[in-house]
């Protein structure tokens, strides 16, 4: 991989690590039949449950930050391979929950421990998963998602 171009600004170097994360986690991913996107479809769906919850698929897209229609498609994909059901929200009709099957919560439970060791190399450098520098980046990157960002930045905001 080419170093950092000097002076590079914050959105170029935020591109670039997102696009090393996706390609790692793709190609690390892939032996078990997933896509980064399926993955973080599946080991959402597999914290969620563990937590309780059997979200629908808006719940899911709002949940990864992916389009609702991308969550969808990906969702059919996944229940095609046999990894999730897709049902009808008794509560709501128009709604559709997610779910794990049981071989779809394998796939998950071998692909998190994948991209666990995964995450563990990339955040050596800063001291491991577990350290002060760790945390605060974390702290950092949540700031930074949860900060809102609007189309048009010239214009003046209420």
């Amino acid at each position: 991989m080419s170093p950092t171009p000097e002076g590079a600004t914050p959105g170029y170097l935020v591109w670039r690590l997102s696009t090393k994360w996706r390609v790692a986690v793709d190609r690390a991913v892939a032996p078990l039949g997933l896509t980064h996107a399926q993955y973080a479809l599946v080991a959402s769906l597999y914290g969620m449950r563990r937590a309780g919850e059997r979200p629908s698929q808006r719940r899911l897209a709002d949940h990864t930050g992916l389009e609702p229609l991308y969550v969808s498609k990906l969702a059919r994909a996944l229940e095609t391979a046999g990894l999730l059901e897709r049902t009808r929200d008794p509560h709501d009709p128009r709604a559709v929950q997610l779910a794990l099957t049981e071989q779809g919560t394998e796939v998950a439970q071998r692909a998190i421990k994948v991209v666990q060791r995964l995450l563990e190399q990339l955040l050596e450098p800063l001291g491991g998963l577990t350290s002060e520098r760790t945390r605060e980046f974390t702290r950092d990157l949540a700031l930074l998602i949860d900060t809102p960002l609007h189309a048009d930045p010239e214009k003046e905001q209420p």
